[in-house]
């Protein structure tokens, strides 16, 4: 499989102890919750394929804070994508999961 890493501001995210950033490993989509000011700037995917060796990375996209005080509106939804049948070996970890959109 391939794995997801974020870039912010040309250096890499480290999410392992962040509360508020997740990145997807099945989808490669970072999820911000309450954005804060620290938060701005570029942010970059790269994508990297181990068996194949090889690293991908896209374009910077920026984020910026709304200088109106308008937030955006989200209907409140439950994001779920578990696949029908998951299998694993005893005492291995398996990750599912589940987001909760909305206002």
């Amino acid at each position: 499989g391939l794995s997801y890493t974020w870039i912010f501001n040309n250096q890499t995210l480290h999410l392992q102890d962040d509360s508020r950033r997740f990145v997807s490993q099945e989808t490669g989509n970072l999820y911000i919750a309450k954005v804060e000011p620290s938060d701005v700037g570029n942010y970059t995917c790269l994508v990297t394929n181990p068996k194949a060796e090889l690293s991908v990375q896209g374009p910077p996209t920026p984020l910026t804070l709304r200088s109106d005080g308008v937030m955006g509106e989200y209907e409140p939804k439950i994001e779920v994508r578990f696949p029908e049948t998951t299998y694993a070996a005893k005492g291995s970890s398996v990750q599912l999961e589940c987001f909760a959109l909305g206002k």
